[in-house]
């Protein structure tokens, strides 16, 4: 009954909203819903147990988990398709369209489901490659944020007055953010060593770094033109990170160099996402009406 009323719920809300030229706060209705969805299914996920928080790191594990397992899916169902059409191409037999209104997207819509079924199955594996894989990531993500930051730099580009850029830079951020988390959960079953801790401690300062950048510009373009809903979402989203950056890097920070069991960070990071559901529990249901459905 719980998850019934938790996924019909929103699901009734949101047809209520206005569809015909929607506002801002109408559309970040529509794009915060599936964040709101994650957060109902991860209850679920943890049988509604609301103070485990190792049920909620196990959630965070199961959804990497699940898109490392579906992003090898997705590679493999390329290089099927590929080498299909071109052995159909190669007796003169084009089936290019055909495969991609019969086949891709009926794959499409199944490896979600496949990549469950094998991150349920074989628990035992992911245990092993996913640590790995972060470990491997880990690192690759660090240099590559060293080396675009050196050349945002040289090259003069900034994200103040560039809408876009800012908009890039805030996806980056996540992006970061997703992938320390998902870190912090897969190293954690992993023992890791201190040059994966290491690496972990400095990407939360460069993360910490590029959310002050990207406030700043904020707060920036808030005096330049003023207040809106998507304006408002940002700065407090960007807020709640780079609060959640700090926890984490200070938790890493006592890890490194005050010998600090591994499993702080990963309290830290459990005990915190009820704060992103509040947030937008928030913008979902109070955003439309605070602002006029505009």
């Amino acid at each position: 009954i719980i998850s019934a009323v938790t996924f019909l719920l929103p699901a009734v809300y949101i047809n209520l909203l206005p569809s015909e030229n929607p506002g801002d706060s109408v559309i970040l209705t529509w794009i915060h819903l599936p964040l709101l969805m994650w957060f109902a299914w991860g209850m679920a996920f943890t049988d509604y147990d609301f103070r485990n928080r190792s049920r909620r790191m196990d959630f965070i594990r199961h959804n990497g988990d699940l898109l490392i397992i579906y992003a090898l899916i997705a590679i493999a169902g390329g290089i099927l398709t590929a080498i299909t059409i071109g052995l159909f191409d190669s007796i003169g037999l084009s089936i290019g369209e055909f495969y991609a209104e019969n086949i891709i997207i009926a794959g499409a819509a199944s490896a979600p489901v496949v990549a469950a079924f094998i991150t349920d199955s074989y628990p035992a594996l992911l245990n092993r490659t996913a640590p790995l894989i972060a470990g491997i990531f880990s690192p690759l993500v660090l240099l590559t944020l060293i080396i675009f930051l050196v050349a945002m730099a040289v090259a003069g580009k900034d994200p103040y007055n560039n809408r876009d850029f800012l908009l890039i830079f805030n996806v980056m951020l996540l992006g970061v953010m997703a992938i320390i988390i998902y870190s912090v959960s897969g190293t954690q079953a992993a023992k890791p060593g201190k040059f994966n801790r290491i690496v972990l401690f400095v990407l939360s300062i460069i993360s910490i770094a590029i959310d002050l950048v990207a406030l700043s510009a904020i707060f920036y373009r808030l005096g330049e033109y003023g207040l809106t809903p998507n304006k408002l979402a940002v700065l407090a989203s960007n807020i709640l990170v780079l609060v959640n950056l700090i926890m984490i890097m200070t938790d890493l920070f006592r890890i490194n160099f005050r010998n600090r069991e591994f499993r702080i960070v990963e309290n830290t990071v459990a005990k915190y996402l009820p704060v992103y559901l509040a947030w937008i529990i928030f913008v979902v249901f109070c955003f439309p009406l605070i602002f006029g459905m505009k």
